[in-house]
């Protein structure tokens, strides 16, 4: 039978690629105190230029068991078999509810197939591993070997990126205040990572100029011993320096490199103005 995708919003995936292999999305959520919305109901600009307004943090929420749900049985009723790749369960109840949809759905429909990963990171770190599960699953490949690519994909993906403040890590609780105020005094930027399904601390580094330098060095490091499959930059609400850094890159290796915006969900953790890399090796 044939494979189809289910990811959720946080995989910041082109529209036209959803399109074009059939890939659905069920939303994650962004409240404030006097309203909530689905992330990608938003405006990226509107949303980022609104939280630097109004100094207003708000929070996100998992889809509802409900919703998805309703997403895997438009496809098992067509005959078709379910595989659900979701943000790292460390992140997001997402991937919980999946497989609580998994379990209600199986008892309506016994026969169905219904597979759920947690793809252990987010963005296109998560995007990429649909991306191509998807495309294999559109070639006739069958569940077992769709989802051995998308976990082969999980292995080899990196995903770094550097805030340009750290005011976000700090209203979010994710440092300390005393931290916050001696890394803005001393311009220390921390560059991030998806570890495991959680956001780590790869190095300290003092600039932001220093930090995307670094970043690329790990880059090269990682693509000179193991091969480069896949890279993009990711920004958030800083176009002018994403496609900047893209253009670098893109003069590097030699090949186009996509920019993709991070919408909501992540970007209200970390701010405005941060900067990433996601890259996958060949081996």
């Amino acid at each position: 039978m044939t494979v189809k995708l289910v990811t959720d919003s946080t995989s910041y995936i082109q529209e036209e690629t959803l399109k074009d292999l059939d890939i659905r999305v069920v939303c994650l959520s962004v409240n404030f105190p006097d309203e909530s919305f689905e992330e990608d109901k938003v405006d990226h600009n509107d949303f980022y230029e609104r939280i630097q307004t109004e100094g207003v943090i708000p929070t996100s929420s998992q889809p509802s068991v409900g919703t998805i749900i309703d997403t895997f049985r438009e496809i098992i009723i067509k005959g078709e078999e379910v595989l659900g790749i979701f943000i790292s369960d460390k992140m997001s109840g997402t991937y919980e509810c999946a497989l609580q949809a998994k379990k209600v759905l199986l008892e309506e429909y016994p026969q169905a197939r219904i597979e759920v990963l947690d793809s252990k990171t987010n963005c296109m770190a998560l995007g990429l591993q649909v991306i191509e599960a998807a495309a294999a699953a559109q070639a006739g490949k069958k569940m077992e070997e769709v989802m051995e690519i998308a976990q082969n994909i999980r292995d080899k993906v990196r995903f770094y990126f550097v805030p340009a403040t750290l005011d976000y890590l700090k209203k979010g609780g994710r440092i300390g205040g005393a931290s916050a105020l001696l890394g803005s005094l001393l311009k220390i930027r921390p560059i991030l990572y998806v570890n495991d399904g959680m956001t780590d601390v790869e190095e300290k580094v003092r600039g932001t100029k220093a930090a995307i330098k670094r970043i690329i060095q790990l880059l090269q490091e990682d693509a000179s011993q193991y091969g480069l499959k896949h890279l993009l930059v990711h920004h958030i609400h800083d176009y002018e320096r994403g496609a900047e850094l893209a253009h670098n890159l893109s003069q590097i290796y030699q090949r186009q490199v996509q920019t993709c915006s991070i919408g909501p969900v992540i970007g209200l953790h970390v701010g405005p103005g941060t900067l990433g890399v996601v890259y996958c090796t060949e081996e």
